[in-house]
This record gives structure tokens, sequence and C-alpha cells, in this order.
């Protein structure tokens, strides 16, 4: 099975600089990727693919040598994820649905590195990262199974290191016990037992700090410094929400795995409801753990 570990970073000032222009280089690549193949296409009707831009980054290292300052496969995984989207964007089209041509990304839309197999070390409670050298993890849960992608991310003006690997799923107690789920916006979840699981409205809890964050934001001066910090404020106060509720939907979820043996799930279309990532936890938790897989129903 796959599963991804996410852990805590503490960059210092200096690391964090270092990484903050990591990301923006590698943002200016990935733009210029979607830039070389559109220009290629319509002016000379020509495909260009993985291979003959990886090809090309010797060459763009000569032309721009603060890439050396990057490792290479993390240039290379840049480039992989212009032809992930190429790709997705055909496929898209193929079937018929509404494509979304691959669009370039703003300093906001660009938050992610990824080592996609080396340059990468945990070391106590340091990680080291090649062309950055160690910087401080907080380890607070083992990392299981085999390490496959190492991504780091910013959210909210902190980083975050995210292992992703494979390991072996333990099995769940037998259990003959069956329930059905009803999602819903008054209670969050009702089960077949006439039980309701209530909805903690963390949004609704946060609405007044949100606002008062948002008016922060709407104060300042476009482009100046105190507007980056309360734009930042603002990140902070939706990321406290969502993990707010990402955490109630997998205690939910682990609560009910470990009870029932047969979960069944009406089948609507939840998105945008809140309670729709209930069935998204349960899945991720069946499937983690080796028993039967949720049923959906009309």
């Amino acid at each position: 099975m796959r599963k991804t570990f996410r852990y805590r970073l503490y960059p210092t000032k200096a690391q964090a600089a270092q990484l903050d222009r990591q990301l923006e280089l590698c943002r200016e690549l990935y733009n210029a990727a979607i830039q070389e193949r559109r220009d290629a296409w319509r002016i000379n009707h020509v495909s260009i693919g993985f291979n003959a831009q990886s090809a090309r980054l010797p060459e763009i290292k000569d032309e721009r040598p603060e890439l050396e300052g990057v490792y290479s496969q993390v240039l290379q995984d840049v480039l992989h994820r212009v032809d992930k989207n190429f790709k997705a964007f055909f496929t898209r089209l193929k079937q018929g649905l509404k494509a979304g041509f691959p669009r370039f990304r703003s300093a906001a839309r660009y938050d992610s590195l990824t080592y996609p197999q080396l340059g990468f070390v945990v070391e106590d409670r340091h990680l080291k990262l090649s062309k950055i050298g160690r910087i401080k993890i907080k380890l607070h849960r083992p990392i299981e199974g085999k390490v496959k992608t190492l991504t780091l991310k910013r959210e909210a003006g902190k980083w975050y290191a995210c292992f992703s690997g494979e390991y072996e799923a333990e099995a769940l107690p037998e259990s003959a016990e069956v329930i059905g789920i009803d999602l819903g916006l008054s209670a969050f979840a009702t089960l077949s037992d006439g039980t309701e699981i209530e909805n903690p409205r963390y949004y609704r809890k946060a609405q007044a700090a949100l606002r008062k964050a948002q008016r922060k934001v709407a104060r300042r001066k476009k482009g100046s410094h105190r507007r980056r910090k309360a734009v930042k404020l603002l990140q902070k106060a939706h990321a406290h929400v969502r993990n707010q509720r990402s955490d109630f939907h997998h205690q939910v979820a682990r609560t009910l795995v470990n009870q029932y043996g047969l979960i069944v799930v009406e089948d609507l279309n939840v998105k945008g409801l809140a309670s729709g990532m209930l069935a998204k936890s349960v899945n991720a938790h069946v499937d983690s753990n080796h028993r039967s897989p949720a049923t959906s129903y009309s």
C-alpha cells in the first residue's frame, strides 16, 4: 500500500530563504516548459515531450547557472509535472470532458518541491537535503515502509516534509456488523441505526477570526510588505480550519472502520458538502487496513 507521512520542518532563516529561492526557480522552469510546448506547436506544429525537454536541462543550466543550486532530480520532477498535466489535458479531450489547458503558475500557486528518489536522508532529528543541508524536523511518529519520494511543501508560511512510500498494511479484526451512512447538512452524518454524528461546524466558529484577517488584507496596499504579512495570517487562519476538519473526518472514519465490517454509503454527488470528506476518509482507512471496501448504492 502507498501512504504519506507528513512532518513539520523548522528551517533557519537562511534555509527558508534558500527553499523559497529554489521554489521560485522551479516555478520559472515549469512555466518555461509550458511556454516551449505551446510555442513549438503554434509556430512549427511540433509536439515536444518530456524526453526532449529533459535532454535540454544541461543547456539550460549553462544559460542559468543559478539552477545548479537545485538538485537535478528536483528539476527533472518539474518537467514530469508539466508532462503529466499535458497528458491529463489530452485525456480529458479524448473523453469529451471540459479540458482546461495547462496554465502558467504564479508564485501563489506553486508551493512544493519533490525529490523523486534520492537526495535526502533522515538523520536523528534532522532531514539532510542535497544542495540545502540539514534541516530540523519534528518526527512525531516513525516513518513506516520503504520511502519512495519526498515532497517539501510550503503552506501558510510553514514548511512540511511529506514522505510517500510503500508499506505493509495491517488487517483489522473481522467484524460481522453492517452499517449504512447518510451524509447530510444539518447533521454531519446519520447512521442506519439512528445515530447522528453532529457537525462541528469549524468554519462557522472561525468566521469572526477569518473576517478580521480578511479585513487586514483588504486594507493593505497591494504589493506591500504589510499586505504579504496579512495574507500569511489569513492563510494560517484557513489552514487551521482545514486541519480541524481533516482531523475530525479521519477520527470519525477510523471509528467506523474499526467497528463495522461492511459500510454502505449512499451514491450521491457530495461535492461541495463538508461531510463529503467522510466517504473519502472511510475508503482510505478501509483500503489501508485490508477490509472489504465501502459499498455505494443508488
